[in-house]
């Protein structure tokens, strides 16, 4: 582990490019639940699987039953950015970290100082009116007494993330290949890499620096140039000086 952590070390030192991917596991450190681990939502119990709450379907026909669900479960409006959040943050004000790509929905690196983060599955901080666009933050949307927000206008305030059967979005998704694509070095974080198209974009990756960082094996550790099982605060905060 000694070494790995040197060779870390090493390669963010002598990086001018470097890219960062994560999934849910950066969030896990500052108590936002991971959707996939032994303890997370999908490993209890509802009236409906988690996956099908979180569909557009389901919240076209049960709007109520969506935002119950979403209300006590997917707003942590008083997280609050961990190590592994700060550490990025100050890769990028070091010049080194050109950009977070993140499947998180929490907005918690742009709190901790980031500055180019793409977020692949949209935010909750963001909410629209679907009739109107008028514009809700996350404070406005829980302010809301009724269950199913509502605009003065009198249509449905959607939170702005990607539910299950929509597309992602493809500006973001451009803009994080060609990152990706341009790394001298990836760092992806956090992530089991099981969910795609997200998952896939690894795959624009064309240098020798694909650094994979999970507490549990992915499947892609096969292609990793380095491989850490850490948690992804602690090795990044060490990493970065």
């Amino acid at each position: 582990m000694a070494d790995e952590m040197e060779l870390l070390k090493e390669w963010i030192k002598t990086s001018k490019n470097i890219v960062f991917f994560g999934g849910a596991g950066v969030s896990t450190e500052s108590n936002i639940p991971d959707f996939r681990s032994t303890d997370g939502l999908y490993n209890q119990e509802y009236a409906y699987p988690p996956e099908t709450i979180l569909s557009h379907s389901f919240y076209k026909k049960k709007p109520e039953e969506f935002f119950r669900f979403y209300r006590n479960k997917m707003l942590f409006p008083n997280a609050q950015p961990n190590a592994a959040h700060k550490a990025l943050a100050r890769l990028e004000q070091q010049g080194k970290l050109k950009a977070v790509i993140t499947q998180n929905i929490d907005g918690l690196h742009q709190k901790a100082g980031s500055r180019k983060v793409l977020e692949l599955h949209g935010s909750v901080l963001r909410n629209y009116c679907e009739h109107c666009g008028r514009f809700y933050s996350l404070e406005d949307l829980m302010e809301k007494k009724e269950l199913v927000p509502k605009c003065n206008c009198g249509g449905i305030i959607k939170p702005d993330v990607v539910l299950y059967e929509e597309s992602l979005n493809q500006k973001t998704l451009e803009q994080s290949v060609r990152y990706i694509s341009q790394a001298d070095m990836l760092i992806v974080g956090g992530t089991s890499l099981t969910v795609y198209p997200a998952a896939g974009l690894i795959d624009y990756y064309r240098g020798n620096k694909l650094v994979l960082i999970n507490m549990a094996a992915t499947m892609r550790d096969g292609i990793a140039d380095l491989i850490i099982k850490r948690k992804i605060g602690e090795a990044l905060s060490e990493a970065v000086e």
